[in-house]
């Protein structure tokens, strides 16, 4: 007999720069026993991926399936930032044999998990008002790269909206954070969110703190945190502080773009790991300084989703809809 009853099952799978999850669900309903993580390097492509997670779930015959992409989709075909690889439905369909297809961002995806997180995977970074569950939330996401999903809940369903918030250009106000920008300019080339808020984001920081000493030097993101933790290195608590307040700041000016009510979800490996420092380091004064609308910003709620199955969990979610 074969391992899945064919036709009753969905297949969804979260495609980062490094690894890609697949999974199978069943309606809404992730089922983790069934959760393998394949590294990207070591396949041509998706379709191959996906072809061998059908082969490793006994050639389950799936009824749907839906992937999330790290990079921008459009027309139901997206491709990976960090990665030459493209994807669309058709690849998906003959890689799966699923009838219904969907292809959308990874933030989109992570925005359908929205209200899905379990308590113990729920960090508390600033305290709101209790919401109404059908206010808007926004998930922002600090990893590989930097992105958002405002999540709207509507009598249609949910809607979520992709974005590629990382590439606008990075607000700054001093003096000091305008020689930041020019360093990364200098360096990098265009001066966007993601090539400050993100892992690399990290990296240029902290390269742009040592050439401010006057004593130039690269290192790499874990790497610094391992130094900010133990205080081995003062320029890697700098740059872990700098990039606490500007995560703040933006959080702040999406917050105030999106207006949501429902609460800000940081997720992604990098949110989580300079989450322990947020409120040593002004998280939540650089969040609501915001002049005649600090007041107005206790009415968000901020928190960090430690959930790595919450994209999966988001496809499940969507296909169910």
């Amino acid at each position: 007999m074969p391992k899945h009853a064919p036709d009753t099952l969905s297949l969804v799978a979260d495609v980062g720069g490094t690894n890609t999850r697949v999974a199978l669900a069943d309606g809404p309903v992730l089922l983790p026993e069934t959760v393998r993580k394949y590294r990207n390097a070591d396949y041509a492509g998706l379709e191959t991926v996906l072809r061998t997670y059908v082969q490793d779930e006994d050639g389950v015959d799936c009824t749907a399936a839906a992937v999330a992409v790290a990079g921008p989709v459009r027309d139901g075909r997206g491709e990976l930032t960090n990665l030459d690889w493209y994807i669309d439905r058709d690849t998906v369909a003959r890689a799966t044999g699923a009838e219904r297809i969907s292809v959308l961002n990874d933030l989109q995806a992570q925005g359908f998990a929205a209200g899905m997180t379990a308590p113990e995977n729920l960090r508390t970074v600033i305290e709101g008002p209790e919401a109404d569950p059908r206010a808007t939330r926004l998930v922002i996401g600090v990893g590989t790269g930097f992105n958002i999903a405002p999540v709207f809940e509507t009598p249609g369903g949910r809607l979520v909206p992709p974005s590629e918030a990382g590439h606008a250009n990075i607000p700054l106000r001093t003096d000091e954070e305008l020689r930041l920008l020019r360093f990364v300019e200098t360096t990098h080339g265009f001066p966007g969110v993601e090539d400050v808020l993100s892992g690399r984001g990290l990296e240029h920081v902290y390269a742009w703190r040592r050439a401010e000493a006057g004593d130039p030097a690269e290192k790499r993101a874990a790497d610094i945190m391992a130094d900010c933790e133990s205080g081995a290195d003062p320029a890697a608590v700098e740059a872990v502080q700098w990039f606490v307040r500007i995560l703040g700041t933006v959080a702040g000016n999406l917050s105030l773009i999106h207006l949501p009510f429902g609460g800000v979800y940081l997720i992604g490996g990098v949110a989580r790991a300079v989450t322990p420092y947020f409120e040593h380091f002004g998280f939540a004064e650089a969040f609501r300084d915001k002049g005649r609308f600090s007041g107005f910003m206790k009415n968000f709620g901020v928190f960090v989703i430690e959930d790595d199955f919450a994209a999966l969990n988001g496809l499940a979610s969507h296909l169910a809809e």
